[in-house]
């Protein structure tokens, strides 16, 4: 490569793998993970190098909810980051006083991965709440987590079929979560539909949007990557709630979109 080349390529400020074997590969059909199964898994995902271990749904699975508590008093973990996994508050409830939020701070996990829908019509469809409420929902949870010193990522739930049909809204949903503080945004092709030209075309529209916004710096945003149980922030198998326990793998910098396509 020549040097006018190797300038022309900004270097990635940073790398991180996100792994979920603990909830998506957990998913494998005929695989059960007890939870000194899970302790012994996030030891070796850790000797690896790993960056950030799902450990699960506190609040949603009592196996995951065990699971965080016995990884407070046995796991001492060199280089990786425990992340718990969870949904936004509910519609019409005060963030304070929603059960599964305050199952996600008791977690103890220092990083948390929020579930959220960013397109309108399973907004008003599936949650049956507003527009403007699921902004709400949001905002209020990112920045409940984020006053309360925890590193929070979103995950933009059927992020590109939404953004597809309603891209201003779509784009909203994110800005809420960016200005209430999150780390990481997670754009999620929930439905796995989305080619790889396709991805690229609406990234792109998505950095000028956040550009325009003022959102961070949109720009080093990663190009997506699959594997098939570990991930970096470009994040692999389904990215919802669909199932508690549940997800795989992915890559992304700090303070950019991560995109994450489905597998089956």
């Amino acid at each position: 490569m020549t040097t006018a080349a190797t300038e022309a390529i900004a270097p990635i400020p940073s790398f991180h793998l996100y792994d979920t074997t603990l909830r998506d590969g957990s998913q494998q059909e005929g695989l059960t993970l007890s939870v000194a199964d899970k302790l012994a898994v996030a030891r070796h995902l850790d000797e690896l190098g790993v960056t950030y271990i799902e450990g699960g749904w506190p609040g949603a699975v009592p196996r995951d909810t065990e699971f965080f508590a016995r990884a407070a008093q046995e796991l001492e973990l060199r280089s990786a980051r425990l992340a718990a996994f969870g949904a936004t508050r509910k519609a019409g409830l005060a963030v304070g006083e929603d059960p599964q939020v305050a199952a996600l701070v008791d977690s103890g996990a220092p990083t948390i991965t929020l579930v959220a829908k960013s397109d309108l019509r399973h907004v008003t469809g599936a949650l049956r709440t507003t527009a403007e409420e699921n902004l709400a929902m949001v905002r209020d949870t990112v920045e409940h987590l984020v006053g309360l010193g925890r590193e929070v990522f979103l995950d933009a739930e059927h992020f590109f079929d939404g953004f597809i049909h309603d891209a201003e809204y779509t784009t909203s949903v994110l800005l809420a979560a960016y200005e209430a503080g999150a780390s990481v945004l997670v754009l999620c092709d929930t439905n796995g539909g989305m080619l790889p030209h396709q991805v690229t075309e609406i990234v792109d529209q998505l950095r000028a949007r956040l550009t325009a916004a003022g959102a961070g710096r949109p720009a080093s945003a990663p190009t997506p990557t699959t594997t098939p149980a570990a991930r970096s922030r470009t994040r692999s198998p389904r990215c919802g709630p669909e199932s508690p326990t549940s997800r795989a793998a992915s890559t992304a910098t700090e303070s950019a979109p991560a995109t994450r396509t489905s597998s089956p």
